[in-house]
């Protein structure tokens, strides 16, 4: 079957620039990721003042956060059929409304229902649109061999978003207030990110007369499996998943069990994180820069963990951030014994080095692995297991800390996930259906077809 749009798709004339378009898609991306990301990562900034001014316990506190996740579970399945129907022009826009609103109703809290619902609902939840699930749902669009570094270079504006605005939020929150910090951070949203995602054009390539990487647009008249150079099996190229058909596979549930355990590892570290450091004596100023410097060193992890990915295999790369989490809870566990420099920052590494990896592999993997005009809301569906993992991560490391006063078992327990989130990931095996750069070869992939048997899986 041809790569052919709905029919409800209008093809402009080509756009003319002096490389291909779909960069300037990843730079829009970087830019959105690097602020919206961040203004969610800031919860871990806003925690020790929230705790101390209200007096709330961790897990109600944390909660919050969780409570956005679930938000974003229940919304995510809808965005990705919003996705498809209205595209990011529409979907992104109404991401950063719902954010900056968030922000700016914090300030009024006095209740933790009040902080769930603003911070929680609006900030967390509304996240979704444009964090990584949101950009998960259009940017594979633009790229299939060089999917996973594309990937991983619009996320990598989180890390440096991190490096910039991290340490300023704690600044204000520090000389000013964690209410004024909110504040700002609506402002800078609306006003950097609203009018960049409403003016640039985000759609499928065929909308602008191009291909996926730049690639000579084929006649019409001769589609082809070629239309799909990911895939190395000519039935792939005439796949069209529909949710229903994803459902009945074994590997869209390992899947889903993998995102669930790398969310759970990737967010209950960064949630916790901040207070964790200040209870062992660290400044707020030397925490809030140690998490700006896993996003920094995230920059090269998901960059070169995409390139990996895309050169070798989704499963290693998967498996090398899902060891980084790992080390990096393993460290956490060491900290409070020998609570030298060194330990930090090797802590910050693993974390952002290879943890922050996930990132590229998590957005390219079921674009491969389902492809079709549905992708956007099988992509949707697939992530309501990210978004509980991200979920439970903050929550149940919160409700750990509350019950038994110290945060090993939390940490103990992550340390676990971790060897979950490697194991689900190669029983998924997406690697039986993405071909490698380079000619393909009969019988390289050999993901079942709809209607078939989805024996690669299991």
């Amino acid at each position: 079957m041809s790569a052919s749009l709905p029919p409800s798709a209008p093809v402009r004339a080509p756009v003319h620039v002096p490389f291909f378009y779909g960069w300037v898609i990843v730079a829009v991306a970087c830019v959105t990721m690097g602020i919206g990301v961040n203004t969610r990562t800031a919860f871990s900034l806003l925690l020790p003042a929230l705790v101390t001014e209200f007096g709330w316990d961790r897990g109600v506190t944390a909660g919050a956060f969780s409570v956005g996740f679930v938000a974003a579970t229940c919304l995510t399945p809808f965005l990705g059929l919003l996705m498809d129907r209205w595209g990011p022009q529409v979907v992104l826009p109404l991401g950063v409304v719902l954010v900056s609103s968030g922000m700016g109703l914090v300030t009024f809290v006095r209740q933790p229902w009040h902080l769930s619902l603003t911070f929680g609902g609006l900030v967390v939840g509304g996240s979704v649109c444009i964090t990584y699930i949101g950009h998960a749902l259009f940017l594979p669009h633009w790229f299939v061999r060089k999917r996973g570094l594309a990937m991983g270079m619009a996320y990598s504006g989180v890390g440096l978003g991190s490096m910039v605005l991290l340490p300023w939020v704690q600044r204000l929150i520090d000389h000013a207030g964690w209410r004024h910090a909110c504040l700002v951070l609506a402002v800078v949203l609306l006003g950097a990110l609203l009018p960049l995602n409403l003016l640039v054009p985000r759609r499928r390539p065929e909308d602008l007369g191009l291909t996926p990487d730049g690639i000579p647009l084929q006649s019409s008249a001769a589609p082809g499996p070629a239309s799909r150079p990911n895939m190395g099996d000519p039935a792939e190229g005439a796949a069209d998943w529909t949710v229903g058909q994803a459902l009945t596979t074994a590997r869209f549930w390992w899947l889903g069990v993998t995102y669930f355990s790398g969310l759970y590892l990737w967010y209950a570290v960064q949630v916790h994180q901040t207070k964790y450091l200040l209870d062992l004596g660290v400044s707020s100023a030397q925490a809030a820069a140690a998490l700006g410097y896993v996003g920094l060193t995230g920059v090269i992890g998901q960059i070169a963990l995409g390139h990996l990915s895309d050169r070798w295999s989704r499963e290693w790369a998967w498996t090398l951030s899902s060891l980084g989490f790992g080390l990096c809870y393993a460290l956490l566990l060491v900290l409070p014994a020998a609570p030298h420099p060194v330990l930090l920052y090797s802590m910050v590494g693993a974390q952002g080095l290879l943890g922050y990896g996930l990132a590229s592999v998590f957005g390219a993997v079921p674009a491969e692995v389902f492809p079709g005009k549905h992708m956007g809301r099988i992509v949707g569906t697939l992530h309501v297991a990210s978004n509980a993992g991200a979920a439970c991560g903050p929550w149940l490391t919160g409700v750990l800390y509350d019950a038994t006063g110290t945060y090993g078992p939390a940490f103990v327990c992550a340390l676990g996930m971790s060897l979950v989130s490697i194991l689900a990931m190669w029983i998924a095996a997406p690697r039986h259906v993405r071909v490698l750069p380079g000619p393909s070869a009969p019988g390289r992939a050999h993901n079942a077809i709809p209607g078939q048997h989805d024996s690669a899986a299991g």
